[in-house]
């Protein structure tokens, strides 16, 4: 690769940086370049493509982070060995799902993913709603677009295409109320029993509780499969072959791990020879502390076969029940259909004061403000829990989104009778049990959104002592 003449920059377009990853990371997973063999120099590379040494830099290190190339200061940045690794088997068949839907917790300083409406633009966004329910077309007003606005399916497109490295077309982009309104969409649209048998749907252990019991409902028999610290385990995963499989790649939820480069390439390469759909739910990493945001698996989708959920109600507000959903083409006429039969539409007003909110680059700068606040606010969260609560709790990271989680060190704890006694007291935590459909962990779920710095040491501390009084009373 001493002569990149397959490289090419689109000045105008800007982004040379991101230009330069994506056409590395394409060209690399093309196999374009071998595992093992070097990248040019940065300085030598800048030279050739008449750029900045810190551009080429900048896309270099982007792509040591997800996985794509290794290296190390004072050699060679070279190309990963990314071939997925052979699944010989599915391993044994997982215990039965269980029936438990739990009642989900929505107040309360400590409520997991809830973002912090106090800090909710509330100005621009009047503004925008204001002029846009006063000057709506009449074309606006009719039925034609209930797949969503394209002004606003543009826009998403855009968001996502340069935050999370989607790459589709807006007509592959359908606003729908919510991400429970596109999961039961997709769910029922492909997981209904034939022939008598049930579809199998695998999901992620621990995993979401919602989609969990969407899913079931859809008529699916669902196989929990374990995630570790590199993701979902497709090599543990039991039972017949998937028709649907609902991963939370970028930051798995509850854990917040993200799915490692070989894991996501056995996935897309599973999925591609079995005729799966992978379900990407996408819901909060735009919020991602110490490091740039993984981009999204469907980015590097060549085979079709990953559908991309994404919401506002995590990064703006929950009460504006916008998502969005961005399909494959294969998939595209019966999904529209579907969405238009059972009448997932979003208010227009609302719809296109978000495109232009977005359009406007407020969506932008009130994410940039946010990260840095829910930075400081995970990074006192996490200090204080291990400072008084460290003796039960093994504490998450806290790498990016709107909870943490943290595991108790004696598995016996019954973690439901902990959070009750908890949240008596206001604070809104999760159980982790409630997130599993096998055996479960205990642990609980902490969001961190609505934590303020200088109160959470003395909330952490009160914690503490629960867990003490709890200890000595053997409540738990």
């Amino acid at each position: 690769m001493d002569n990149p003449t397959w490289l090419s920059l689109d000045r105008a377009a800007g982004d040379l940086e991101g230009q330069l990853y994506r056409a590395l990371r394409d060209h690399i997973l093309a196999g374009g370049i071998a595992a093992g063999q070097p990248l040019p120099a940065t300085r030598a590379l800048a030279a050739a493509l008449g750029v900045g040494r810190s551009t080429v830099v900048g896309a270099y290190d982007r792509l040591k982070a997800e996985g794509y190339v290794e290296g190390r200061a004072g050699s060679a940045t070279r190309v990963a060995g990314l071939a997925p690794p052979l699944l010989e088997g599915w391993g044994p068949a997982r215990p039965p799902a269980s029936s438990f839907a739990p009642e989900p917790v929505s107040s309360g300083m400590l409520v997991p993913g809830v973002p912090d409406v106090e800090d909710f633009p509330h100005a621009a966004w009047a503004r925008c709603l204001a002029a846009r329910g006063r000057a709506l077309r009449v074309h606006d007003l009719g039925y034609d677009d209930v797949c969503g606005l394209p002004m606003l399916r543009q826009a998403v497109l855009d968001h996502v295409a340069v935050t999370r490295g989607v790459v589709a077309k807006a007509g592959q982009v359908l606003i729908v109320p919510s991400t429970r309104a596109a999961i039961d969409l997709l769910g029922r649209l492909l997981l209904p029993p034939q022939g008598g048998r049930e579809a199998v749907a695998w999901i992620e252990e621990p995993g979401y509780s919602a989609a969990q019991g969407l899913l079931r409902r859809a008529g699916a028999q669902l196989v929990p499969v374990a995630c570790d610290e590199a993701g979902i385990d497709l090599a543990k995963a039991g039972g017949p072959a998937p028709r649907l499989i609902y991963v939370t790649p970028s930051h798995q939820y509850p854990t917040g791990v993200t799915m490692s480069l070989q894991r996501r390439l056995a996935l897309l390469d599973f999925a591609r020879s079995q005729g799966v759909l992978v379900l990407e739910d996408d819901y909060d990493s735009e919020f991602q502390y110490g490091s740039r945001p993984i981009a999204a698996l469907q980015g590097i989708d060549r085979g079709e076969v990953v559908a991309y959920l994404g919401t506002f109600s995590k990064v703006l507000a929950p009460g504006l029940r916008v998502a969005y959903l961005i399909v494959p083409p294969r998939l595209l006429p019966q999904v529209a259909v579907e969405q238009r039969l059972r009448g997932l539409a979003v208010p227009v007003h609302i719809q296109a004061a978000l495109a232009d909110f977005m359009r406007e680059g407020r969506l932008r700068a009130y994410l940039r403000r946010m990260t840095v606040r829910y930075a400081e606010r995970m990074a006192a969260t996490v200090a204080a829990l291990e400072r008084h609560c460290g003796a039960w709790l093994q504490v998450a990271s806290g790498s990016g989104g709107l909870q943490l989680a943290a595991w108790f060190r004696d598995p016996g704890i019954d973690d439901r009778a902990v959070a009750r006694l908890l949240n008596a007291e206001g604070y809104g935590l999760k159980p982790m049990s409630d997130l599993f459909l096998g055996p479960p962990r205990p642990g609980l779920l902490f969001g961190i959104a609505r934590v303020r710095p200088d109160e959470i040491d003395r909330v952490a501390r009160r914690i503490g002592s629960l867990f003490d009084e709890a200890c000595h009373r053997r409540a738990v």
